[in-house]
């Protein structure tokens, strides 16, 4: 049997541009991701907050309208510019 390869090898040089342009896609696809996650100002960390302030209520249902009411009061107020609504 006789069995020749179908592409000729790639030369060293085609392996570190191509490592080099996975590295940039995926220092991008991260950086976004990060962004995405803290955008809000770290949403999770004000949950985690709004249920340690919560913690004596009794039942789910009182928890989780307390933890809405906590959230909600902890937003910050945002008012309407000089421009219009």
């Amino acid at each position: 049997m006789n069995m020749k390869p179908d592409a000729s090898p790639l030369s060293p040089a085609a392996h570190f541009v191509a490592a080099v342009f996975a590295t940039i896609i995926t220092v991008g696809i991260f950086s976004s991701l990060t962004e995405l996650f803290l955008r809000n100002g770290r949403p999770l960390e004000r949950w985690a907050a709004a249920e340690r302030a919560c913690a004596t209520q009794v039942y789910v249902s009182e928890r989780e309208a307390c933890m809405r009411q906590w959230a909600a009061l902890q937003r910050p107020l945002r008012l309407a510019s000089k421009r219009g609504i």
